[in-house]
């Protein structure tokens, strides 16, 4: 049971990383680092609702209206998917 813990976390940390990794290379000059500095299977972006709208209206990426969402949902199929949609509300 625990190796099964390790994988799951290592694989959040992962796509934390490249998640903060991919919105360097789309462009972004803010600072993302709180992504992949911060740990658990939720993440808080900080961004404002009207930019949560858009990444649910515009982007289909859907989280709560706080701007959080779930890491275990992030996969290495579209984290660069996910790195751009926040790329283009934030910029």
């Amino acid at each position: 049971m625990a190796r099964g813990r390790q994988v799951l976390a290592d694989r959040i940390i992962s796509m934390r990383t490249q998640l903060k990794d991919l919105l360097a290379k789309e462009g972004s000059t803010r600072n993302w680092e709180h992504i992949s500095i911060r740990i658990g299977m939720f993440c808080f972006f900080g961004i404002r609702q009207q930019q949560v709208e858009r990444l649910i209206k515009e982007h289909s990426v859907y989280l709560t209206k706080g701007g959080r969402i779930s890491v275990a949902g992030i996969s290495s199929n579209n984290v660069a998917y996910l790195a751009h949609a926040l790329h283009q509300v934030t910029k």
